[in-house]
């Protein structure tokens, strides 16, 4: 039993490294970038809210769960930007490395469970996995939006990359990609943060 514990114990320890990682998209206020573990509960909670908008019924503790674990290899990985086009090039095998490393922390069964997790999320094929990302993709946009879209236009991010990124959105929710789209996306093109 405390083996168990005591592996259980690293685990949790090592995943508060996830608050140190610095994600590209700044909080409500534009003062400060979020980090990994922010959004990883924003997700949550958007879970909790928003699963009545799935395309599909979907396990609401399941996905929930996806959306807590599946930064975690960023832990060693770092937080790769959805526009980083040479940072994703290396993405895959920095995050799997990462994958083996952390979650097999945690005693057998535990890690099993995370990992297998963690790859359904990766694999986008579940209705829970479809809905995760479908939040993965929505977060950082409205957050984006709420700061006047600014950084889309500071980076050169194009209105194209941003729907490229958010082709597998509405598989996940039809209803909240429409609600995104008409809300988030069109006022930043239409003011000429997004080309």
């Amino acid at each position: 039993m405390n083996e168990r514990l005591d592996k259980q114990m690293d685990f949790i320890r090592e995943i508060d490294k996830e608050k140190f990682i610095t994600r590209m998209t700044k909080l409500t206020d534009g003062k400060r970038r979020e980090n990994d573990a922010e959004h990883a509960w924003h997700m949550a909670i958007m879970t909790i809210l928003l699963s009545e908008y799935a395309n599909e019924k979907i396990d609401v503790l399941r996905t929930v769960t996806m959306l807590l674990i599946h930064d975690l290899v960023e832990i060693d990985a770092g937080d790769t930007y959805a526009y980083d086009e040479e940072g994703k090039k290396t993405q895959e095998a920095r995050e799997k490395k990462a994958a083996d490393r952390i979650y097999n922390l945690l005693p057998a069964d535990q890690a099993k469970k995370l990992y297998d997790i963690w790859l359904e999320f990766e694999a986008k094929e579940t209705p829970e996995a479809k809905f995760a990302r479908a939040m993965d993709n929505l977060q950082p946009m409205m957050l984006t939006a709420s700061t006047g879209g600014f950084d889309w236009k500071d980076r050169g991010v194009r209105a194209e990359q941003v729907m490229k990124r958010n082709e597998i959105t509405p598989e996940g929710s039809k209803t909240l990609w429409d609600y995104a789209y008409d809300n988030f996306l069109k006022p930043n093109i239409e003011n000429g943060n997004l080309q």
